[in-house]
């Protein structure tokens, strides 16, 4: 069971890999926008997160502080998605200051994960 809890942690971690890798492919290249692969990256987490959640295959308790943390952040980054995808159909680009708050979230969100303990 330790195992299975360990893939579903790494699938975590990939997906905001996915998330964080899209976003710095798209700010490396000034491109302010909004990728399908970032929604990918953040579903993947959210649902790996989700799982990881869920008092399963452990013998100690839960950090329920932290898994709160994260699952605001993590609706925060959500919603800046949603916004900006509109926002880049509505104008063709996606507003700096919304661009980068992703960026930032992101990395935020993965530090919790490893740092709080």
């Amino acid at each position: 069971m330790e195992i299975l809890r360990h893939v579903v942690l790494l699938v975590h971690l990939v997906g905001f890999a996915l998330l964080f890798g899209a976003w710095a492919v798209e700010a490396v290249n000034r491109r302010y926008a909004v990728t399908r692969l970032m929604n990918y990256g953040l579903l993947v987490a959210g649902v790996a997160g989700f799982a990881l959640a869920a008092p399963w295959g452990i013998e100690y308790d839960l950090n329920y502080v932290k898994i709160g943390v994260k699952l605001v952040v993590l609706l925060a980054i959500g919603a800046l998605l949603g916004i900006g995808s509109a926002r880049q159909r509505r104008n063709g680009s996606v507003p700096p200051a919304l661009f980068w708050s992703i960026g930032v979230l992101t990395l935020l969100n993965a530090g919790i994960a490893v740092l709080w303990r």
